[in-house]
């Protein structure tokens, strides 16, 4: 049985089975009839099947695990120890409170111990949880924690710029505004000539990160 909100039952809560296809366009189309328009009306026959669609491409992360994609690391690095960082991930993403888009950049750093990873599985990464309904703080330490996780390495540092629709487009409607998070682990938290190192790649005055 699905479980009960504070407004009423929560449809395929995580332990039922996932609504059909056929039964997400239906959703759309009461959504679509919901706002005052009309779903038979030929500019919007086919909405429902281009949303589901849609979904399917802005939500693939859940059919991914993130931490498989750092399973597959290289070891024949001459003793390489220094900082890898990986800047300016595009990613888009969506607030899990509106539904509203989330666009931004991420940028990731580790310190290696003895193994390192090919860098487009950080892009990966970081794609995988974009594309599941977020907030941006949640995001951010989740990037870290599965890095820090699998590669077990001596520090990772992840910071997050990104623009929120659901307060540029409805709500305050304030423009121009960016949020920015950070998880600084090991060594990036620990020391902060490191951290202030790595600000310094990305191109963000350390002092915003320094408590």
């Amino acid at each position: 049985m699905a479980a009960r909100g504070k407004t009423g039952p929560i449809i395929a809560a995580a332990n039922d089975v996932k609504p059909s296809r056929e039964e997400a366009e239906a959703a759309v189309r009461t959504l679509l009839a919901w706002t005052g328009d009309d779903p038979t009306r030929e500019g919007l026959l086919d909405t429902p099947k281009r949303v589901a669609k849609a979904f399917e491409e802005w939500f693939g992360g859940y059919a991914h695990d993130p931490e498989e994609y750092l399973g597959r690391t290289f070891e024949e690095v001459e003793g390489y120890d220094e900082m890898i960082t990986l800047r300016d991930i595009r990613f888009e993403s969506h607030c899990e409170h509106h539904l509203a888009p989330i666009i931004g950049r991420a940028h990731v750093a580790y310190l290696p111990t003895n193994k390192v990873v090919g860098i487009s599985k950080l892009a990966r990464v970081v794609e995988t949880y974009a594309k599941r309904l977020q907030v941006q703080e949640k995001m951010t330490a989740q990037i870290a924690n599965s890095i820090q996780k699998v590669l077990q390495p001596k520090g990772v540092a992840v910071v997050i710029e990104a623009a929120h629709q659901c307060m540029t487009t409805r709500g305050v409607h304030k423009t121009g505004v960016s949020m920015v998070t950070s998880t600084m682990l090991g060594e990036f938290r620990r020391n902060p000539l490191t951290r202030r190192e790595f600000l310094s790649i990305i191109g963000n005055p350390a002092s915003h990160f320094e408590g």
